[in-house]
């Protein structure tokens, strides 16, 4: 990869409001989830949920927050804030420079269908990710690929390195999340080993101790803020990139 310089300041952005009644759908769809629905109970549940997901990730989108170089995020709920009352403040936020998130709630690294909406995985997103340009591509996940098998991971990381092969990327794995707990170990150590065989800076997050919401799985507003800054410093010690690379 190219050397050169990663730099940039964030600049505060507010959220446009979250649409009540998606959230009140998908709430209500988790209540119902594994609670005896039939087939057509499942499908609506889904489709509210996928519905929340994608009002999610373009609220997200339309908020570009920060000036300097463009650096484009790809990521799961966490990129997108799901569940702060402030969207734009996601942990995102804190990185140096222009930022774009593209992000999609139950995404990840494997091929497989992981939110059941259709062909949300990384690799399924990336072009129209940096359509516009990057100088920087940050991927951030794993915490969905936990269920996922080795062989479904590296499939999605090899097709998603692929389509951004133009581009500098540096690679955020998961947390350690009361959820999950020592699930996402298997999926670090996985994404570290590709990245080293790809030469691609992989940041691990294992070590980051953060507040989490009731759910045990997203981060509380100052969990966004502490993760934020702390992957903006890592990355800082780890990534050069080049000039923008035109879409």
């Amino acid at each position: 990869m190219d050397r050169g310089t990663y730099d940039g300041r964030r600049v505060a952005a507010r959220a446009a409001p979250v649409g009540v009644l998606l959230l009140v759908v998908a709430l209500l769809g988790g209540l119902l989830a594994g609670c005896g629905e039939s087939p057509e109970e499942r499908a609506a549940r889904i489709h509210g949920m996928c519905a929340l997901y994608r009002h999610l990730a373009d609220d997200r989108a339309r908020m570009v927050t920060g000036s300097g170089k463009r650096v484009v995020v790809i990521g799961d709920s966490w990129s997108v804030g799901r569940n702060l009352p402030d969207p734009a403040q996601s942990w995102p936020a804190a990185l140096p420079g222009e930022i774009h998130v593209a992000g999609f709630s139950g995404s990840g690294f494997s091929e497989q269908d992981m939110s059941k909406c259709g062909e949300v995985s990384f690799a399924d997103r990336a072009s129209a990710a940096v359509s516009g340009g990057a100088n920087l591509v940050v991927v951030e996940g794993g915490l969905n690929d936990v269920i996922r098998t080795n062989a479904s991971i590296r499939a999605g990381f090899d097709k998603l390195m692929t389509i951004l092969s133009p581009y500098d990327v540096v690679v955020i794995g998961p947390t350690i999340t009361p959820r999950h707990g020592t699930k996402a170990v298997r999926v670090d150590r996985l994404l570290h080993r590709l990245c080293n065989r790809v030469g691609v800076p992989y940041v691990s997050t294992l070590d980051i101790d953060l507040r989490y919401m009731p759910d045990g799985l997203h981060p509380t507003a100052s969990g966004h803020r502490r993760f934020g800054t702390l992957v903006a410093e890592r990355i800082a010690r780890t990534v050069p990139t080049r000039p923008a690379v035109s879409p």
